[in-house]
């Protein structure tokens, strides 16, 4: 009996050891960069950052898979009144590129004004809020190149 229960807490003591790992591992993918990329006070007096963030959330995020590359783009909606609000922090802003050349481009950005985001698996810290997750061009895998442009304007 005695060694029944030896080779049980070993396989218990290695599987323990292993799942922490594991956590570890996962814990490492949640790392992201808190440092304000741009800033945007919106109607409502929020100042909503765009973090830099990683690859699933702020300007690392979406300047890479949406093509958005100056904080313009991003400002721009959050210049003004929310157009959607999840009612858990969760807000939606909209706005509008366009050159004169090109048809208009709606852009939208989607902001938690709250200190984590709603899975809970980021924290801006204490008296912070998480700011922008993402921004994209509606309709688009990708932003056009013209509207990183400075001859671009925007509206809300």
């Amino acid at each position: 009996m005695k060694r029944i229960t030896k080779a049980s807490l070993v396989t218990l003591s290695a599987a323990v050891v292993a799942l922490g790992q594991t956590g570890a591992a996962h814990a490492d993918t949640l790392h992201w960069n808190k440092t304000k990329k741009c800033r945007q006070k919106d109607l409502d007096g929020r100042n909503v950052p765009t973090r830099i963030g990683n690859s699933e959330l702020g300007w690392a995020h979406f300047s890479s898979n949406h093509n958005i590359r100056t904080c313009r783009i991003v400002n721009a909606p959050l210049n003004g009144k929310a157009d959607k609000n999840d009612g858990k922090g969760g807000l939606e802003y909209w706005g509008y590129a366009f050159d004169g050349t090109h048809p208009q481009v709606k852009i939208i950005v989607k902001a938690q004004v709250t200190r984590r985001t709603q899975d809970k698996r980021y924290d801006a810290g204490s008296g912070q809020m998480v700011g922008v997750i993402t921004a994209y061009c509606k309709g688009m895998r990708k932003c056009p190149n013209w509207m990183n442009q400075s001859a671009t304007k925007f509206k809300r």
